[in-house]
């Protein structure tokens, strides 16, 4: 049986174990290529906050108390009905976020994969043996921080979600989830039902879809000690302040403005490639879709007039009723917002190679040409598919423009030469990079995060890093006789 048939998830959201109508009421969930009202969403308000947070705290309890083994099966579970439920996920991914079908695939894929990786951990040895002079038995530990807050955006919501989700999960903690609510069934409902199958305790996993009241709410409730969000630069700047106001540790995932660097002997057709697709999968509409394309001048002409006849031919269009490579834009706002940084750049001088228009909410693949570096679509973040190219006739003015942004999170260097590609790279500063690929890659076993306005680096990804996030170290000792002390 499909996993949302099975239960009586319509207007509700997932609190302290059950399907319950919050107390925000409830809303349409839209199918952005056509309008469509696909079903009914659950809203909750800050009085859900805190009943979920409550109950989460005592039920943390309990699942970090159970034996390791247990909650590495939830986790294996969990990974094994991502891919047994792949058709019905892989349809709302499709049908609620505009993801084309190999997007949603991929989602898929890595969602599986987190919990399996997650799984691993709870096995791990989380500690170490201290050296101590007095004669005592002294350790490092790493226990669970106890209730983790996971704030998921609207653009991946699957992957965005479940790498904070599942990590925090196998390491004991009990997690409150919001999901966008633009996005809240693929990140929030679906996720909360593949737990709720694998057998996670009740209240282990909340799901809270809900304005931005409810996400600070989930950020200042005392019971929560750990935040993780995805989003824009400046919601995060705001979470981060609240975290710190209140001592509690935040994991910052942010915006991205990433640099695609094509050197001088870089093969064009190659560079192409790798250009279309960091600038133009899921509308780009990801943190680290390629926002510049730094390119050398002996093959600047040439890769603008193949990247614009690439962008001219790719297909775009409802993802559910077609082979397309490129589907509708989330939202109006999010579609003008766009329009706006195209517009405002071929004002300010930039050339139209292909691509500025659209109908609806499908926006076609742009190249923009010959950019000052001040024009608004090539300095500021675009999060649609666009394309911004500048000449660089050296490989230092490549390396002063690509770290010339307040971001730093992903870069790619395409290059005949790997080595020289690595010490150009070290240069620049931001938390991922790419020899001879684009900007847009993610593994489950990786870590990741950006520097400067991009978040607080590479907080979650990979077994180390999310131990590190998810956990908190305290220091154990034991004698085998009571300590005596002078007085």
């Amino acid at each position: 049986m499909a996993l949302l048939d099975s239960v009586d998830w319509q207007g509700k959201i997932f609190k302290n174990g059950a399907w319950v109508a919050g107390r925000g009421g409830d809303y349409a969930v839209v199918e952005p290529a056509t309008g469509a009202e696909l079903g009914r969403m659950g809203a909750a308000d800050t009085q859900d906050v805190a009943e979920a947070a409550a109950h989460a705290a005592e039920a943390q309890q309990a699942w970090a108390a159970l034996p390791y083994t247990e909650r590495a099966a939830v986790l294996r579970r969990a990974g094994d009905l991502w891919k047994q439920h792949a058709d019905e996920i892989s349809g709302w991914n499709i049908r609620e976020v505009g993801a084309v079908p190999g997007m949603a695939g991929f989602a898929l894929h890595t969602a599986a994969e987190e919990c399996y990786e997650a799984a691993s951990l709870p096995g791990r040895p989380l500690g170490e043996l201290l050296p101590s002079e007095q004669p005592r038995l002294s350790m490092a530990r790493r226990v669970p921080a106890g209730v983790v807050t996971v704030i998921a955006p609207f653009n991946v919501p699957i992957i965005l979600a479940i790498r904070s989700v599942a990590p925090a999960l196998a390491l004991g903690n009990a997690v409150l989830l919001k999901p966008d609510p633009r996005t809240a069934v693929t990140g929030g409902t679906l996720i909360a039902r593949i737990f709720e199958e694998a057998g996670l305790p009740a209240g282990v996993l909340q799901m809270l879809p809900g304005g931005p009241d409810v996400g600070e709410a989930l950020v200042v409730d005392p019971h929560v000690r750990v935040i993780s969000f995805t989003g824009s630069t400046a919601v995060g700047r705001h979470i981060g302040e609240l975290a710190g106001r209140h001592l509690k540790r935040a994991h910052l995932e942010l915006g991205g403005n990433s640099a695609l660097l094509v050197l001088d002997d870089a093969d064009v057709e190659d560079a192409v490639n790798l250009a279309a697709w960091g600038s133009f999968f899921n509308q780009g509409q990801i943190c680290m879709t390629t926002g510049r394309h730094l390119v050398a001048s002996a093959v600047y002409d040439d890769f603008v007039a193949a990247l614009a006849e690439k962008a001219r031919s790719l297909p775009v269009g409802d993802p559910a009723g077609g082979d397309v490579a490129l589907g509708p834009i989330i939202d109006a706002g999010q579609r003008d917002k766009i329009h706006g940084l195209v517009t405002a750049s071929a004002a300010d001088g930039a050339k139209v190679a292909a691509g500025g228009t659209y109908e609806g909410l499908f926006y076609r693949p742009t190249v923009l040409a010959d950019m000052a570096l001040t024009a608004p679509a090539f300095a500021q973040e675009v999060f649609g598919p666009v394309a911004p190219v500048t000449r660089v006739d050296s490989v230092e003015d490549a390396v002063r423009i690509a770290g010339d942004s307040e971001y730093g999170l992903s870069l790619g260097i395409v290059t005949k030469d790997v080595m020289h590609g690595l010490e150009v790279a070290d240069r620049i500063p931001t938390g991922i990079v790419h020899i001879n690929d684009q900007t847009v890659n993610d593994e489950a076993v990786a870590p990741f995060g950006g520097v400067r306005a991009s978040g607080t680096g590479s907080r979650f990804g990979g077994a180390a890093a999310n131990v590190e996030a998810f956990t908190e170290t305290r220091w154990v000792t034991v004698r085998g006789a009571t300590a005596r002390y002078p007085f």
